[in-house]
C-alpha cells in the first residue's frame, strides 16, 4: 500500500473497525474514519480523522469519501430499538454504498453476516443479504465478510457468557443447547479485511474461527476456563428470553432477542467453509480468563454513551 492512499474504516472507534484501522495504520497508509460518535475517545489520536456519517446530507457524505481508495464498512446495529432499527440501517448503508461509488471509492470490503438469505424471517440476515445483492450490483470492486460470532476485548457474547456464569447460580441454553457456532477473533477479521482490500477481484468470504462449539460446550469451555462450577441447563426458548430481558431490564440493557435466539438455534452462525482466522477463543480466554466477565458488556450503554472509550462500556 501507498502512504498516499486513503483509506476509510467506518466506526474506527468502536468495535472491528478499531482493529481494521489499526492494521492500516501500520501498513503505513492514511486512515480517516466515518462514525456517529465523533466525540468518542479516538484511541488513535490525530493520526486519524473522524467525520460524522451525513446520512441525511448526502452531498456531504460524498465530500467525506471523495480521495479515498478503500472504504471498509463495519456499520450495523444488532436489534431493533426505539432509536435505530435494522431497516434504518439497510437504507444508510445504501446510500454509504452509493456515496462510496460518487466519490470514485476503487475498493469496497463490506462486513456482512454469516448465511444471509433474503428468504430469511430474521431481519438481521434479510438485511445483510439485501446490501450484499445491492453492492453486487454497484459496479465496484468489492469483497463481503461474513463473520459469525466476534471474540476480542470489546466482545459483548462471549464476556456476558462469562458475566452471567459468574453471577448467577445456574446457567440456561436455549433448547438442547447443540447448535454450533465458530466465533472469530476481531483481529483475525481485520487482517482478513486489509488483505481484502489489497485484491482487486470480487470475493465474498465466510470468517469463521478455527474452533467448531456447540453453544452448550461453548458455555461449559468459558466456566472451565474462568474457573467456575455452575450446572448447564436446557430452558425453552420463550423462558429462555424472559429471563434474559428480567436480567435485561437490572442492567439496563438489550441482553438477548427473540431474532438472536432463532439465529442462533437454526445454526446460522456456523458453515462448511475453511477457517479464515487462526486464533482459537480457547487460547484467547485462557490468556484473559482474569477479567472475561468481571463487568457486564452493554450494547446500549455504547450506544447512549458517545464520548467514552467503547472498551469502558
Amino acid at each position: 500500500m501507498s502512504s498516499n492512499d486513503i483509506h476509510v474504516v467506518t466506526g474506527a472507534f468502536g468495535y472491528s473497525g478499531k482493529y481494521i484501522a489499526a492494521r492500516l495504520l501500520k501498513e503505513g497508509v492514511t486512515v480517516q474514519t466515518l462514525t456517529n460518535s465523533t466525540e468518542r475517545h479516538n484511541p488513535f489520536g490525530a493520526t486519524v480523522k473522524a467525520s460524522p456519517f451525513h446520512f441525511n446530507d448526502y452531498p456531504l457524505l460524498v465530500a467525506s469519501l471523495r480521495g479515498a481508495r478503500v472504504l471498509y464498512n463495519t456499520y450495523w446495529v444488532r436489534f431493533n430499538y426505539t432509536s435505530f432499527k435494522h431497516s434504518e440501517a439497510v437504507e444508510n448503508t445504501l446510500t454509504l454504498f452509493r456515496a462510496a461509488k460518487e466519490a470514485g471509492v476503487e475498493r469496497l470490503v463490506h462486513v456482512s453476516i454469516t448465511n444471509p438469505s433474503i428468504e430469511s424471517d430474521l431481519e438481521y440476515f434479510s438485511g445483510k443479504a439485501r446490501l450484499e445483492a445491492a453492492l453486487k450490483n454497484m459496479g465496484l470492486s468489492y469483497s463481503i465478510l461474513r463473520p459469525t460470532v466476534l471474540f476480542g476485548k470489546e466482545d459483548i457474547l462471549v464476556n456476558n457468557i462469562a458475566w452471567a456464569l459468574r453471577h448467577f447460580p445456574v446457567f440456561g441454553v436455549f433448547g438442547d443447547g447443540h447448535y454450533r457456532l465458530q466465533p472469530v477473533y476481531v483481529d483475525d477479521l481485520a487482517a482478513l479485511a486489509v488483505q481484502e482490500g489489497k485484491s482487486r477481484a470480487d470475493h465474498t468470504i465466510d470468517a469463521i474461527g478455527p474452533e467448531t462449539f456447540t453453544y452448550r460446550d461453548l458455555v461449559r469451555e468459558i466456566a472451565r476456563i474462568i474457573g467456575v462450577h455452575r450446572p448447564i441447563v436446557s430452558v425453552p426458548p420463550s423462558i429462555g428470553y424472559g429471563i434474559g430481558a428480567v436480567i435485561g431490564r437490572i442492567v439496563g440493557d438489550v441482553m438477548i432477542t427473540r431474532e438472536e435466539i432463532k439465529g442462533l438455534m437454526q445454526g446460522l452462525l456456523c458453515t462448511d467453509s475453511s477457517p479464515t482466522g487462526s486464533t482459537r477463543l480457547t487460547d484467547w480466554a485462557k490468556a484473559h480468563s482474569e477479567e472475561l466477565g468481571k463487568r457486564y458488556a452493554s450494547e446500549l450503554a455504547r450506544r447512549k454513551d458517545r464520548q467514552s472509550a467503547y472498551d469502558k462500556l
